[in-house]
């Protein structure tokens, strides 16, 4: 639960940092173009009209010198100057004074309140002075206030090639009206900009933060060593995200195999450095032991062949009898060796351990089937329920051969309710299978006794554990090849024999869905 929330936080905080940056950027992206046009779209607005002024004065002048100025054919040339750049012109003959003069051309309906208008426009009657932005050989042009009506306009003031003059203005309060009108404009423009950036943002900062999310789930689970986890790409990834999640679903199985190669390894090596200490030892104890053993059988063996032998009887009962006795005997001796090579590869460590990962309660299940018939035949009722796959690393051969002993074990020793409890329980990262049958308990002091090789409990025969005493001496050195533990626990109603395997992870995958 920690860890799921800790998961989304990590995820929210990562969304929230990203869409906070997203925002950012557009918001200084859009205060910077604000700033910009608030302290320079005035001037390039004046500098674009001065060019007005200057291409304007140009084709008259070119009208002037080609003799056409006051021709009909110029007039349409001459009101679209006019009305496009909203420019007032007043061209008047140079040869007389200004209030005397001829009037050429004007875009004035009234001539006479043009010359007027002009006149105090460059008489000086302003309150400010003048600011010449252009002085050429043929004109200047200036920024001049006019008190009276209160504006300021952009003026040309010059001659004409063919020696009028030319008089051209604009007011600039238009300027200042598109300038004031264009910031509000990208203010209102900058404010809807950033209110769908923000939307957009998230969900932006959301598709790249869930495929990262992803990633770190994936990451969490190989540090947990699940490597089964899987990434699965989704809605929002890119391409080199999800390039990304495949090379790490490589890196699981990879991991996986050479976990596995290296628990088979270190389970290994760790045998190796104990079996050069016991190995003269076992040899020993070996040799003594078969010989005991085998003492008795080869003995009755030898007996009942030598009375076949001399004829001792002529009764074909008595011969089939010895015969009988030999061939049971011979198989006796046959299981108990095969038994100690069995056990005997296991201590010298010729038959190693191939740890791997399988399902323990799926094996339980297959050994009380495969015993179910010997159950019947008994009359012994097996208690025993899987809840589901319990995962397990170890020799998933040699563990069945644990559990069918110890099922075999309490099929020949169940008494009383002749009931056998099956049961699994994790703890501490292992599973402990224990194997219950109702009947008589082990003697404390022979508990620690019976797995080893050729003990049988006490002359009484209450329980002879192991038969031959063999059966759970392989138990234990099967236990004993994977490192694991095992034991026996007497109960007021009978006997529980246990083993543990260390727990592995669950199989699954991670499931990527696009609303995490």
């Amino acid at each position: 639960m920690l860890n799921n929330r800790s998961n989304k936080r990590n995820k929210h905080s990562l969304v929230v940092k990203l869409s906070i940056t997203m925002f950012l950027l557009v918001f200084i992206t859009i205060g910077l173009s604000w700033l910009l046009n608030r302290g320079f779209l005035e001037n390039y607005y004046l500098y674009n009209k001065q060019q007005t002024l200057l291409n304007a004065y140009e084709i008259i002048n070119q009208a002037g010198t080609s003799g056409v100025l006051e021709d009909e054919s110029f007039d349409v040339s001459f009101e679209n100057i006019c009305s496009n750049g909203n420019i007032s012109i007043l061209i008047i003959n140079g040869d007389s004074g200004f209030p005397n003069s001829r009037v050429v051309r004007s875009s004035y309906a009234d001539e006479a309140e043009a010359m007027m208008q002009f006149m105090e426009l460059l008489s000086g009657n302003s309150q400010d002075e003048p600011r010449i932005l252009l002085t050429e050989k043929d004109y200047i042009v200036e920024r001049k206030n006019d008190t009276r009506l209160d504006a300021e306009y952009l003026v040309l003031v010059g001659n004409l090639s063919n020696g009028n003059s030319i008089y051209m203005k604009t007011a600039l309060e238009s300027v200042r009206e598109s300038v004031e009108i264009s910031n509000r404009f990208s203010l209102m423009a900058g404010i809807a900009a950033l209110f769908i950036c923000a939307i957009i943002s998230v969900f932006m900062a959301n598709g790249i933060a869930k495929p990262l999310s992803r990633l770190s789930e994936l990451s969490k689970h190989m540090a947990a060593l699940d490597f089964n986890a899987r990434y699965y790409s989704g809605r929002g990834g890119t391409r080199e995200i999800d390039e990304l999640g495949g090379h790490m679903n490589e890196l699981s199985d990879a991991l996986e195999k050479t976990i596995t190669q290296l628990k088979t390894a270190n389970n290994e090596l760790q045998r190796d450095i104990e079996k050069k200490e016991e190995i003269d030892e076992m040899r020993k104890e070996f040799l003594s032991n078969v010989s005991h053993e085998l003492k008795t059988p080869l003995a009755l063996i030898q007996g009942y062949a030598e009375g076949l032998r001399d004829g001792i009887s002529d009764d074909p009962e008595s011969r089939l009898f010895y015969c009988d006795v030999i061939v049971d005997e011979a198989d006796k001796m046959n299981q108990l060796i095969r038994r100690l090579l069995s056990l005997n590869q296991l201590e010298f460590g010729n038959d190693t351990a191939d740890m791997e990962r399988f399902d323990i309660s799926e094996l339980v299940q297959g050994v009380v089937n495969a015993s179910s018939i010997m159950l019947a035949t008994e009359h012994i009722t097996v208690e025993y329920i899987s809840e589901g796959p319990i995962y397990v690393w170890g020799d998933e051969f040699k563990v069945e051969e644990v559990i069918t002993n110890y099922l075999s074990n309490a099929i020949h020793y169940a008494l009383g309710g002749k009931i056998i409890r099956i049961t699994m329980e994790e703890r501490d990262g292992l599973v402990r299978v224990s194997v219950f049958n109702t009947g008589n308990p082990i003697p404390e002091d022979e508990l620690d006794k019976i797995w080893i090789k050729f003990y049988k409990v006490d002359k009484a025969r209450t329980r002879e554990y192991g038969g031959n005493g063999i059966g759970l001496s392989i138990v234990k050195a099967i236990m004993e090849s994977m490192n694991r533990q095992c034991g026996v626990i007497n109960h007021e109603d009978g006997v529980e024999f246990w083993m543990e395997l260390e727990l592995a992870d669950d199989i699954r995958a991670i499931e990527m869905e696009d609303s995490r």
